[in-house]
């Protein structure tokens, strides 16, 4: 591509904003090499960067009437409302690192922007060139969850503290003195559960069609939670229909984005007629096309599981706990439980049988997390915690964040737990009296033979928390093997496999970066292979310099440069790791970082890095990789450097191996801004190849440091 100044022309002005789901080492990786490739072009660029200490370099409202176009290289939603009448292209934010002389190329053919979208690099983004579907998906999901989490916990907990401290069992369940002080508790609990599906939904369809999507799509969720007093049905959908409402509302309003309409009504569409069109569509298309089939559902399966209740305790047993696990509400769920309820006073055995299987959900998920910690994110912890004390008192709620997160993995350990609670119970003869389950029915005196009630309970928990965990492990080591694309983790989750194109791993200190392998084709990837110049092989450092410049050794050079504002001295620089493997290495450093005093626990360290490599590699490739823990085992914030030349192999998608390893550790407490901004200069310093060469035959620790000071 030749300068579009060379030929007299205009100076091309372009514009770009650059965006990852963590908002740290990617962000300022795209915006580096979108800057580096329009300088080099002779094009005018502004690029914004919209990371994790917030937006910089923000676009003002001349930039954008005087840019030819905007390149939008992120994978989250970007506003692009302010970019209507432009050419906008919106790409995955590693295509910015990877390929950006082909996106400013692009984006001069790009369609122009008519308003209302946001982008993100998936599907309806708005432009050509996106991420993958099945990416916008997931991240769809998990934005549903994330902000349906705080529902499930302050209103599953309200109503667990009411139930224990002012409920009391009747023939109708667990009820409450009228107008009292837990009454209002519980009431205040039970608005939370109502919220929870519609916000569920409605985030949802706010992450694939922005602002027109969350009515309609908050309007379908509150019709998966309660449509049967709108349409008569016999059964809710429950959060399984939440997920359908949630990705109809938001493909929808996709969809009629795409519809052409004249110039005088486009300022109407996403306040009035998108929401208008789309909220009657999906209401409708709900009542009639989902909600009808789900209550002849339930009909027929109450009708066929009263006809079981003469069979076998153990197959009717695991035939109730299979069906309390399935849906958690929705009609499979209900058909269940409202059998055992009306069976009550007649054959209290089978409300047995459900009281066992309920709690199984929650207590099995908030197992699971204290079982394998690594295996989820901090957010998915907590509400673990939150999912055991629901499960005591037969909230069976607590589960739903964990099952919509993970569907393929938790709802079969969900089942599979609560047809062993329930076989159990039905073996034993248990009996409950009351319509409600958990253990704290037992406590309130209304279950007969409490002791195997116990016992089916803690036995249908832990082979749910085992078997989750077994099927989340596999997936990851699957997704591995198979070389898929990395893990990604809101707010907290447990992941999938986000869009192809981007590195595997943000060096993020919380949480689970987007990830990928890197596009061979690409021209401008070409370009980023760590290569001293005019040498191609780094110098292995002698025996000489090893032994005066190991972990903290005094350089000739005299008083070392402060390097990322005094984060890492020449304590902490290896020019030679001496381990072979990432968990070694990742011990190695921890032991070095120790040396600053910094570090309270070297085994916590350890773990917590490690906890985070198995969310999802580090190692972004273009042999770097950055591996951190955020964790009170360091009293304040530590970086350390380490090269191996023979390169350590640390799961990078791109298959090279890890000769430039940072390790960032900092603590819980007091993770602020600060490191951040280091991680954005060390991110966007790294992708310069002549910088990587420098550090990688730079032959001592002075020297390494000299080098590193470059990082302004």
């Amino acid at each position: 591509m030749t300068s579009p100044a060379s030929d007299g022309q205009r100076k091309l002005k372009l514009l770009a904003v650059t965006a990852c789901p963590t908002g740290i080492a990617h962000t300022y990786m795209a915006a580096e090499k979108l800057a580096q490739a329009a300088e080099a072009l002779g094009i005018e660029m502004k690029v914004e960067t919209q990371g994790s200490i917030g937006a910089e370099n923000v676009l003002d409202d001349n930039d954008v009437k005087e840019a030819d176009g905007i390149i939008i290289a992120a994978d989250k939603d970007v506003a692009l409302d302010r970019f209507a009448g432009k050419r906008v292209l919106s790409v995955p934010v590693a295509d910015g690192i990877h390929r950006p002389e082909q996106l400013i190329e692009q984006v001069r053919s790009a369609p122009v922007h008519v308003g209302g979208a946001a982008a993100g690099g998936g599907a309806g983004s708005g432009s050509g060139g996106g991420g993958k579907e099945r990416s916008a998906a997931y991240k769809a999901l998990m934005n549903g969850v994330s902000h349906m989490i705080p529902f499930v916990v302050v209103g599953g907990l309200l109503l667990a503290v009411s139930i224990a401290l002012g409920g009391h069992t009747t023939p109708k369940g667990i009820e409450f003195d009228k107008d009292s002080f837990w009454f209002y508790v519980n009431a205040l609990g039970g608005l939370g559960f109502k919220l929870m599906l519609p916000i569920f939904s409605g985030y949802i369809a706010f992450a694939l069609g922005d602002r027109p999507a969350l009515v309609p799509g908050m309007i379908g969720g509150f019709l998966a939670y309660d449509g049967m007093t709108i349409y008569g049905a016999d059964a809710n959908a429950g959060f399984l229909g939440a997920i359908a409402t949630g990705f109809l509302a938001g493909y929808l309003v996709v969809w009629i984005r795409k519809v052409k309409v004249p110039k005088f009504v486009q300022p109407i569409m996403p306040i009035i007629v998108i929401p208008i069109v789309s909220t009657l569509a999906l209401g409708l298309f709900y009542i009639y096309v989902i909600g009808q089939p789900i209550s002849w559902l339930f009909t027929h399966l109450t009708s066929w599981l009263n006809g079981m209740t003469g069979s076998s305790a153990i197959v009717l047993g695991a035939l109730i706990g299979l069906m309390i696990a399935f849906d958690m509400g929705g009609p499979v769920n209900k058909t269940a439980f409202l059998v055992a309820v009306g069976l009550i006073g007649t054959n209290n055995a089978v409300m047995g049988m459900a009281a066992a299987a309920i709690p199984v959900m929650p207590l099995g998920q908030g197992l699971a997390t204290l079982l394998r910690r690594k295996l989820y994110s901090d957010q998915e912890r907590e509400t673990g915690i939150a999912a055991l004390f629901m499960g005591f008192f037969g909230i069976s709620e607590g589960a739903i964040p964990f099952a919509a997160a993970r569907p393929a993995q938790v709802i079969p350990a969900n089942m599979l737990g609560g047809a062993v609670a329930g076989a159990i119970a039905g073996v034993a003869g248990v009996t409950d009296s009351v319509p409600h389950g958990g253990p704290i029915v037992s406590l309130f005196g209304a279950v007969g033979g409490a002791a195997m009630f116990f016992v089916a309970i803690a036995a249908g928990t832990a082979v749910t928390a085992l078997t989750t965990n077994a099927l989340i492990d596999l997936k990851g080591r699957k997704a591995a093997r198979q070389g898929a694309d990395g893990l990604a983790v809101a707010a907290g989750s447990g992941a999938d496999a986000p869009a192809a194109g981007s590195l595997v791993a943000e060096p993020v200190l919380a949480g689970v970066g987007s990830g990928a392998r890197v596009d061979a084709g690409s021209g401008g990837s070409a370009a980023l292979s760590p290569v001293a110049e005019p040498s191609t092989q780094p110098s292995t450092p002698s025996a000489t310099q090893t032994s005066t410049d190991g972990v903290g050794g005094a350089d000739a050079a005299g008083a070392s440069p402060e390097v990322l504002s005094g984060y890492l001295t020449s304590q902490t620089v290896k020019v030679q790791l001496a381990s072979q493997d990432k968990e070694a290495a990742i011990r190695e450093m921890a032991e070095m970082l120790a040396s600053t005093g910094n570090v309270r626990d070297v085994d916590e360290l350890v773990r917590v890095a490690l906890a985070r490599e198995a969310q999802g590699t580090t190692g972004l490739g273009e042999e770097i990789a950055i591996p951190h823990a955020k964790t009170d085992a360091v009293s304040s914030p530590t970086v350390g450097f380490a090269r191996s030349v023979e390169g350590i192999e640390w799961g990078s998608l791109d298959g090279t191996r890890a000769k430039l390893v940072f390790m960032i550790s900092v603590p819980e407490a007091a993770a602020g801004d600060e490191h951040l901004r280091i991680l954005a200069l060390l991110s966007r310093k790294l992708m310069d190849p002549g910088f990587r060469a420098r550090l990688m035959d730079a032959p001592t620790t002075g020297a390494v440091l000299e080098v590193l000071g470059e990082i302004r």
